[in-house]
């Protein structure tokens, strides 16, 4: 059977590798990544729909890449304790309390009371030196800093889905996605009722492909 033409979104998976490239070259290109960050909000809360898990997610797109087409997935069924509402806010909780932490230690370095670090925090825990990336650009201190903080994560949250992308299902990363979680929520809020939620959003992208490929 001939397949249908693709549609442009269908390769925005090219994007997470030139993020993550762009970022090991020059830390300052790590800002791109508050697109990500604030995109899925923005249509969540006025599309009232999780569009953007289930159709423009680039990290999305490239775990299936990944897993499906180049298996690279263990392909196993995603553990019903990280599909479970627990484990997905208690990583939504975690998840925001790294970046706020993330935010005063900016703060300090713009108030000057802390030197710019210019490493990258893997796991949250591991300092990895990125000296390399940081090539004095006239901007303010503060200003690397969030990158490197920022970087920190997005490559920390990318390390993390390739882990279980390996694991389990290829996208098993979006059952708790920290911002498919956050979109959900504020569909629930817009519907008003979970049954609403469920027919305008949806399961996360995740649940939805763990049904596809049962």
């Amino acid at each position: 059977m001939k397949q249908g033409k693709k549609q442009w979104y269908e390769y925005l998976w090219i994007v997470t590798p030139i993020y993550l490239g762009l970022g090991f070259f020059n830390i300052l290109f790590a800002w791109l990544g508050m697109v990500f960050f604030c995109l899925p909000l923005l249509i969540a809360i006025f599309g009232g729909e999780k569009r953007y898990c289930n159709r423009y997610c680039d990290r999305g797109q490239f775990f299936q890449l990944l897993g499906k087409k180049l298996k690279l997935s263990g392909n196993r069924p995603t553990p019903r304790w990280m599909r479970s509402k627990g484990f997905r806010y208690g990583f939504l909780i975690f998840f925001f309390v790294m970046f706020f932490q993330m935010l005063y230690t900016t703060w300090l370095v713009g108030s000057g009371a802390r030197n710019l670090g210019e490493v990258i925090k893997l796991f949250w825990t591991f300092q990895v030196p990125w000296h390399w990336a940081y090539h004095g650009e006239a901007v303010p201190p503060w200003v690397a800093q969030y990158a490197f903080g920022f970087y920190s994560m997005m490559l920390t949250s990318t390390l993390i889905g390739l882990i279980v992308m390996a694991l389990y299902k290829p996208r098993s990363w979006c059952v708790f996605c920290p911002m498919g979680t956050t979109t959900q929520l504020i569909c629930r809020l817009r519907a008003g009722r979970p049954e609403e939620e469920e027919r305008k959003c949806g399961a996360c992208c995740g649940q939805k492909e763990e049904g596809r490929d049962a």
